[in-house]
């Protein structure tokens, strides 16, 4: 799947916004820019090797002191480009019994 067979609408910047790739472990982290991003999912550069995106999953941290991010799986690659997905946990529905 490349990046542009997209299923939401997204944002392409002008300029490139520097973010981070970090392992949900925290033992491995890589600089990035974020190209374009959707409600669901972005597109990445990765500065350095991408052999951690091995992982699968990882977060994607939008600000410097790391209070904004998201939860990602890595959809696709294309040497240094990346899109990821953004995994989203939803509620657990519990059934309620009417008396």
């Amino acid at each position: 799947m490349g990046w542009n067979n997209r299923k939401s609408g997204r944002v392409q910047f002008q300029r490139p916004f520097p973010v981070m790739l970090m392992g949900v472990d925290g033992t491995w982290q890589r600089n990035c820019e974020l190209r374009d991003a959707s409600s669901t999912g972005a597109r990445v550069e990765v500065s350095g090797t991408t052999d951690v995106l091995k992982a699968k999953e990882f977060f994607l941290v939008l600000s410097s002191t790391g209070l904004a991010f998201r939860r990602c799986e890595l959809v696709w690659i294309d040497g240094s480009t990346v899109g990821v997905r953004y995994l989203i946990n939803k509620p657990d529905r519990k059934k309620t019994s009417r008396a």
